[in-house]
């Protein structure tokens, strides 16, 4: 499969593999960008931003057209991400239409004018501009939907984009790429793979004007240095550590599929799961109970399988650290009630995990598992709980369950993070900001203020009176 640059496959000076996660062996393989072709692709980039930003209604048409064809594309998107990603044929279908439900919320979004002053002496109104060419990186996860959470809000300010998704899940991008190739104009979206080397030649690129980033808080901060350098703006979406804290009042039997799947969706393998679970001390039992019975009974399998509810993790370095932060917890007192065990055969597979007994100071509680492994957490106080996980480096989002709602809204208001949710988890939205604090990220995607993120504001103040300089 090859690159698109400036509207036309390209291929690459070298290929690399990709690997199946379920299976162990080669899926494909994808090209290697060069530092010619980079610069190949900002040019064409920068060259049609020149006309892609003169005409708002021509791109939300496109938009909108792009937003069937991905839409009539799912199911093939769905496969390839099956193979390079390891997830199930319907999690690969609705990642594949939530990208189609983000290209059609921007195509669609109003963006009122912005009038200031209207009076006799002036005219002054704000606009909102594009930036120029945004470069965005995405990661491994869930590479289809990142692609265009970044791409709709960019495209629709005016913006052009050059692309580079993860080396560990390249394909799916690029039959993106070629899809939008037939219905963007030349050099509107490029799509450019390669490993580590290729982020760093974009972030350091001088054509960009903004990063949007994805990924880890450490290649995060790299972005960030980077970008500073050319005064580049940018987006960096990081890590989280997301807490769920239920309270003493809630029914366990009522509240632990959504807990479950809250942890568990994409084989947890999402910055805004939940990553650690507070319980009281009087209800501890009983939640950890119905949690390990539906770990128990899940069907992990075959990403193409229609039983599996679980496919693969998606890369062999991710397995590897959820088996080792599992075993340092096991080995630090927690006990598995569920899985607690890669599964036998080829491929990265690993059992659905509750960890009872899990404390502060433990790994898995402390630092992002990214997997399907839950540390539960008795406590006594949630007040103290509270202040504990605010008192931890991340703060993407958070969430209290319970049947008293006034109660839970008190509670989450205080949770220090861009989103908490009350009685569910992991609720995104078109039309909701998403971004974190802390280490957890900077600036916001998503809604009429990831648009607004993705553009720079101009004052345009007409004089109606007598002409005088310098007026205040």
């Amino acid at each position: 499969m090859e690159m698109t640059i400036g509207g036309q496959g390209v291929s690459g000076g070298d290929y690399f593999d990709v690997v199946n996660p379920a299976t162990g062996d080669v899926y494909a393989q994808a090209p290697v960008c060069t530092a010619a072709q980079l610069d190949q692709a900002m040019d064409a980039a920068s060259k049609a931003q020149l006309e892609w930003r003169k005409d708002e209604d021509f791109r939300r048409e496109r938009l909108q057209e792009l937003s069937a064809a991905v839409m009539d594309a799912a199911p093939e998107l769905a496969e390839i991400l099956a193979h390079e990603n390891g997830k199930t044929l319907d999690l690969g279908g609705v990642e594949a239409m939530s990208g189609a439900a983000w290209l059609d919320y921007y195509a669609n979004v109003e963006r009122p004018r912005e009038v200031i002053r209207d009076d006799d002496g002036a005219h002054t109104e704000i606009v909102r501009r594009p930036l120029g060419v945004v470069a965005g990186i995405t990661p491994w996860n869930v590479p289809v939907a990142m692609t265009f959470f970044k791409l709709a809000p960019a495209l629709r300010a005016g913006n052009t984009m050059v692309l580079k998704p993860s080396p560990f899940t390249p394909i799916s991008t690029l039959r993106i790429g070629e899809i939008a190739s037939e219905i963007l104009p030349p050099g509107v979206f490029n799509v450019v793979t390669g490993g580590d080397e290729l982020g760093a030649w974009m972030t350091e690129h001088p054509v960009p004007r903004k990063i949007s980033f994805t990924g880890s808080v450490a290649t995060g901060k790299h972005v960030y240095r980077s970008a500073a350098a050319d005064l580049k703006r940018v987006t960096l979406e990081l890590g989280g550590n997301d807490a769920a804290i239920v309270l003493d009042d809630a029914d366990p039997a009522e509240i632990a599929e959504a807990l479950f799947w809250g942890a568990f969706w994409n084989n947890g393998q999402g910055c805004i799961l939940i990553k650690r679970l507070y319980v009281p001390r009087s209800i501890y039992d009983g939640v950890v109970e119905a949690l390990s019975e539906i770990a128990k009974q899940v069907v992990v399998g075959d990403p193409l399988g229609e039983e599996t509810q679980l496919g693969a993790l998606a890369n062999r370095p991710q397995f590897e650290r959820v088996s080792g932060l599992v075993k340092d917890a096991l080995e630090s007192g927690a006990k598995a009630t569920a899985g607690g065990r890669p599964v036998d055969g080829p491929g990265v597979f690993y059992e659905p995990t509750i960890l009872a007994g899990a404390v502060d100071g433990m790994r898995i509680v402390d630092e992002e598992q990214f997997g399907p492994a839950l540390p539960v957490i008795p406590y006594d106080d949630v007040n103290d709980v509270i202040a504990r996980v605010n008192a931890g480096q991340f703060g993407l989002g958070g969430s209290i369950w319970s049947p008293d709602i006034d109660r839970a809204t008190a509670l989450a208001s205080q949770l220090d993070v861009g989103t908490a949710w009350v009685n569910s988890h992991a609720v995104l939205a078109t039309n909701a900001p998403f971004g974190g604090v802390k280490w957890s990220g900077i600036g916001v995607e998503h809604g009429p203020w990831g648009l607004n993120d993705l553009s720079s504001i101009q004052v345009l103040h007409c004089n109606k009176g007598k002409t005088a300089p310098g007026a205040l």
